[in-house]
């Protein structure tokens, strides 16, 4: 199973433990994703950052939607079909039923970029981005109502 974790806060404020937990997890800068694999490792690293991050379980159709609009090459060129026929896949569902699977690691891959630069959401937060999810807050764990997220900052 893959989680999608995007950092909410940017960084005024955010004590050095935790900043360091965010660059391990490649999220320097505000409204940036990453997919992470579901282990306990790394759930320690979200608890440590709960209150800068939200993240959840990502399904298959929205990995595929966010590499076909939001993913990079390097140079900060889009994924083109070429591209992904050089790696050795014929389209992005394939690709991202792949990342789902654990048979391809994001950041084994030669060309892509691992880190997903999002939009601020259309029409807004609809909770405070300093409280937790459930606690009319938008941080922390939010299971699969992160792919609504996502849908809107893609």
């Amino acid at each position: 199973m893959k989680l999608a974790v995007i950092r909410l806060r940017g960084q005024a404020g955010t004590p050095q433990d935790v900043e360091y937990t965010l660059k391990l997890l490649r999220l320097h800068r505000k409204f940036h994703a990453v997919i992470v694999d579901d282990t306990p490792s790394m759930r320690g690293m979200l608890q440590k950052v709960k209150d800068y991050v939200t993240w959840g379980e990502i399904d298959r159709d929205v990995l595929a939607f966010m590499l076909e609009k939001r993913g990079r090459i390097r140079g900060n060129r889009k994924i083109t079909q070429e591209i992904l026929k050089k790696i050795g896949f014929e389209d992005f569902q394939v690709l991202a039923e792949a990342i789902i699977e654990g048979k391809v690691d994001l950041r084994k891959i030669p060309l892509i970029k691992p880190v997903f630069r999002l939009h601020p959401p259309k029409g807004g937060f609809k909770y405070s981005i300093k409280k937790q999810y459930g606690n009319e807050g938008e941080l922390g764990y939010r299971g699969k109502a992160i792919n609504d997220l996502l849908m809107k900052m893609i």
